[in-house]
């Protein structure tokens, strides 16, 4: 009972506050974050009265699988967006932009918080500085995603930003892992050539190679079925099967395989959305499944938000300068390739911004972090801090930036009421 109870009073304050925000013009996305804010441990759950709230940071973790589940399905329709139809159109440009502004943002993040270690040694160690670099190139394709989504955005801008975003954490992982490597060396004296350089592109390799297998077995097996419900509950099936099997970990001589869920998701939607001749009708379906869901994502992730970093005023003050180097990185790193690539004007300007949000991928790469001890968990902190700060501000920003670039119409006042009403007016007529 009290899990049920603590799910529905998420959802719904989610679903509340998302009216609040419309008033005011925000993402709904925000408005769940901040509902899991109120909801979470430090506001509402500070009472102590199970169910009412989640009370504690391990309640909220008793409800991960569910946040893997969501990712998955997030990942499963960003990876719809490489079609190669549109591929042909934007890939090169997605290509050289994702790559591009992702080390270009390392390096610039690195060169600052290395020269902040210079200033404060035992503050800020240089394994640590290191660490963030890396993690400072990742964005948050779920947060994008919904605000496309919600906004119905389209055009040049919107059409090149989600293959951006999720080629963006791929090169993402390929640098945590490099520079994960060398921090791990620096802290024990010798290189390890095998984390530093193999692993990660294992990684990336494996996660492709299991992602587009089941692909393949997807669009096999949905083909034994015709009615609508049956093939959106065998998508729920494989998106789920597919989550579960990412998370496989195995050493081969000597060598750690294991596998990036958000991926492995992406490979099974890009191939099954390219071999199926009705993809796109039955993801638009499983879109409208996952709903719910998506909001309850949202609202744990901002549970999930660690408000006690604000007590540590270095951590406000290293994580500042992070903040700051990050969205120059990301800004000038994209707006310099966009233009490279000879861009839309309006993509060359706003797409930067776009790139600002940083959620779940940083937040896994900050929690593995925290293996290396003490340095660890000053990279968890620092992440935590700026992810409180891009969910609630990031979200907006893209919305605007969408805006500008004239890819968002004005919301109207349709209601899916008057539209049913209409709709059973004319079958009576």
């Amino acid at each position: 009972m009290q899990a049920l109870l603590s799910l529905s009073i998420a959802v719904f304050a989610g679903l509340m506050l998302s009216r609040l925000a419309k008033v005011v013009k925000l993402p709904a996305v925000t408005a769940y974050l901040v509902a899991g804010i109120l909801i979470g441990p430090y506001v509402l759950g500070a009472f102590g009265v199970p169910g009412l709230g989640f009370i504690s940071m391990e309640d909220i973790k008793t409800y991960s699988i569910l946040s893997d589940v969501a990712l998955g399905f997030i990942a499963f329709s960003i990876g719809n967006e490489f079609r190669l139809a549109q591929l042909k159109k934007t890939g090169r440009q997605a290509t050289v932009i994702g790559i591009v502004q992702a080390v270009f943002t390392t390096v610039v993040v690195d060169a600052a918080l290395i020269g902040l270690h210079f200033l404060i040694p035992d503050k800020l160690p240089l394994p640590s500085a290191i660490i963030l670099g890396a993690v400072a190139s990742a964005t948050a394709p779920a947060a994008t995603l919904m605000v496309v989504r919600q906004y119905k955005s389209k055009g040049p801008l919107t059409d090149i930003l989600l293959p951006i975003v999720a080629l963006d954490d791929a090169v993402g992982l390929i640098l945590f892992a490099v520079s994960f490597g060398i921090a791990r060396a620096l802290m024990a004296g010798h290189i390890d050539v095998v984390s530093i350089i193999l692993e990660p592109i294992l990684e990336v390799a494996c996660s492709l190679l299991l992602g587009a297998l089941m692909g393949f077995l997807f669009n096999f097996f949905e083909q034994f079925f015709h009615s609508r419900s049956k093939r959106i509950a065998m998508s729920v099936t494989f998106v789920m099967m597919t989550v579960a099997l990412s998370m496989l970990e195995f050493h081969i001589a000597g060598v750690h395989i294991a596998f990036s869920p958000l991926l492995v998701c992406m490979m099974l939607g890009t191939v099954f959305c390219n071999i199926c001749d009705f993809s796109e009708e039955l993801m638009d379906r499983v879109d409208r499944w996952t709903a719910p869901l998506f909001v309850l994502f949202f609202v744990i992730s901002g549970a999930e938000l660690e408000l006690s970093v604000f007590r540590d005023p270095v951590i406000v003050c290293v994580g500042l300068v992070y903040i700051l180097t990050r969205c120059l990185g990301k800004y000038f790193g994209a707006r310099s390739s966009a233009s490279l690539t000879k861009c839309d004007p309006n993509i060359v300007k706003y797409l930067g911004i776009t790139l600002f949000p940083q959620a779940g991928v940083a937040l896994g790469m900050a929690i593995k972090a925290e293996a290396l001890g003490p340095e660890g968990a000053i990279v968890a902190n620092i992440t935590l801090f700026s992810v409180l700060v891009y969910e609630l501000v990031g979200p907006f920003l893209t919305k605007i930036s969408l805006q500008k670039a004239g890819e968002i119409r004005p919301e109207g006042k349709t209601s899916a009421r008057d539209i049913a009403r209409k709709e059973m007016e004319s079958k009576n007529a």
